[in-house]
This record gives structure tokens, sequence and C-alpha cells, in this order.
């Protein structure tokens, strides 16, 4: 080997690279440590919620968010429906500030949806983190919007995953009353992740006089005839002018 081989691929790199058991590993190895990787290396902050799609409520999926915050008006995530080494990437979720958001023109603004149900109500967390920092997380969020597509079907509550990224991206909302997101789905998570839903919302309540009018809030209500507010959520374009 020449000092320039060893210069360039210190003998722990090469180690690791010889030692696995395929042409493929090898390659895999060599590149996770030689090669930059800085867009990736930004990501910060997981978050866990679930994602009705617009055009079709009753398919859901349960969405892991790996996210950076590039500033304090605007967020970028990356979504898969697992935080595994299986998981499936299967979608991206930008998320702005309610200043940004009112920057959109009307037409743009039928693609984000609004947070604070998924925040007051419990079903957004943090998983792994202590429940002051995931509190702190969670009021930044406050009066946030997100505008979410989803490439890939990867299965939820009574829809099998289809086995490839098959399709039209499809646009994603929130839930943002109570009885609209499927109890099971919501369990099943809290069990998996060892989260409690009906605890963080409890833990949130002091959030409520942040709590703006959002846009979004009933763009699914026809298919929830059944769904009840929470205290502090409505929607912008149903509540009364202020005095």
């Amino acid at each position: 080997m020449t000092p320039l081989a060893r210069k360039l691929f210190p003998l722990g790199v090469l180690a690791a690279i010889a030692g696995a058991c395929s042409k493929e590993q090898a390659l895999e190895s060599g590149a996770k440590v030689l090669q930059n990787k800085e867009p990736i290396d930004q990501i910060s902050m997981y978050l866990v919620g679930f994602h009705p799609m617009k055009d079709m409520p009753q398919h859901a999926m349960e969405a892991h968010h790996f996210c950076n915050k590039v500033n304090p008006d605007f967020t970028q995530c990356v979504l898969f429906d697992g935080r595994g080494k299986d998981a499936k990437l299967n979608g991206i979720e930008y998320i702005v500030s309610e200043k940004v958001f009112e920057t959109l023109s009307p037409d743009e603004r039928k693609f984000w949806h609004p947070h604070n149900h998924e925040i007051m109500s419990g079903q957004l967390v943090m998983p792994g983190i202590p429940n002051d920092v995931e509190h702190e997380a969670m009021k930044t969020l406050v009066n946030s919007y997100g505008k979410t597509w989803h490439v890939w079907s990867t299965g939820g509550p009574g829809s099998a995953p289809d086995a490839l990224p098959l399709g039209t991206p499809r646009l994603a909302w929130s839930y943002n009353a109570e009885g609209e997101a499927p109890m099971a789905m919501i369990e099943e998570r809290d069990r998996k992740l060892d989260v409690n839903t009906e605890e963080k919302r409890k833990n949130r309540q002091d959030l409520l006089p942040l709590l703006h009018c959002q846009e979004g809030v009933d763009a699914l209500a026809s298919a929830f005839p059944g769904r009840k507010m929470l205290p502090g959520i409505c929607d912008k374009q149903a509540a009364p002018a202020p005095l």
C-alpha cells in the first residue's frame, strides 16, 4: 500500500472495509467514513404523529419525522414509517411559523395543515427526551403549519402497505378534533414507543393561552361528523370576527 493510500484510508477504515462480506457492504462502509453528508448531519429533532390523507381521510399513517430547524420560522423533515433500520422513507414535510404562513397566497395555503390540535391532544410526541425539553419544543410549534407529501403508502389502520412507492404523491393533513384519529392507532404507537398521549395532553394545557384559530381546522370535518373540538382549537374562517 502506498503512503498516500495509508493517509487517505486510515487503518480503522481499511479494517472495516476488509471485514465487509460483500462488495456492496465495502462500498457502504467506505462511503460512511469518507463522504460528506452535511445536510443529513443537521437532523436534530425526532417527532412522531399521524397523517390522514386530505383526499381520503380514512387512510392514515403513523409518521416518524426526522427534522432540522433551518431558522425559527422554517423546519424541514424527512418522513419514515418507523425508526428502525428497516424503516421506509415515505414522505417529506415542511413546517412554517404562523408569520410565514400568513404571507402565502390563498391557493397555496390549501396545501398546509394546522398543528395546534396535534400538540394539544398529545398526539404529536418526541420520544426519548425529557418531558420539559419536549414541552419547550412543542411551544415553538404552536400555531405552525405543515406541508406534507407522502410518496409511499406504507400501511395504516385497515390498509396494507404497498411493496414499492407507487402512484402519485398524496397530500397529507392533520387530525384537528377528538374522534378523528383512530384510537387503536394512537394506543399502538404509545405502546411501541412507551409514551402516554393522555399525560402529554394534560401537561400541555399551559400552552392554551398561546393558541390562535388556524386555517384548515375544519377541512376534514365532513369525514368525521362526530368530532369534538378541544378548547382553544378553532377554524380561523369559522371563528367570529373580533369586536
